[in-house]
């Protein structure tokens, strides 16, 4: 079992939803340094950092 106690299909999820903030981040209109931190914090805490970012992060501009 790996640490966040995600596997298999689940973990798949998880990785396709922070692969979808990843690129709405960068897409965004936000600095350079804010695209990074929110980058970080998904990278680093993906179910956490994912949440936090669905809930405050930039959206990409359409």
């Amino acid at each position: 079992m790996n640490m966040t106690g995600l596997g298999g299909f689940w973990g798949i999820v998880l990785l396709a939803l922070d692969i979808w903030a990843l690129v709405s981040i960068i897409g965004s209109n936000s600095s350079t340094g804010k695209k990074v931190l929110w980058a970080l914090l998904v990278f680093f805490l993906p179910l956490i950092g994912f949440l936090i970012w669905l809930v405050a992060g930039p959206r990409a501009s359409k």
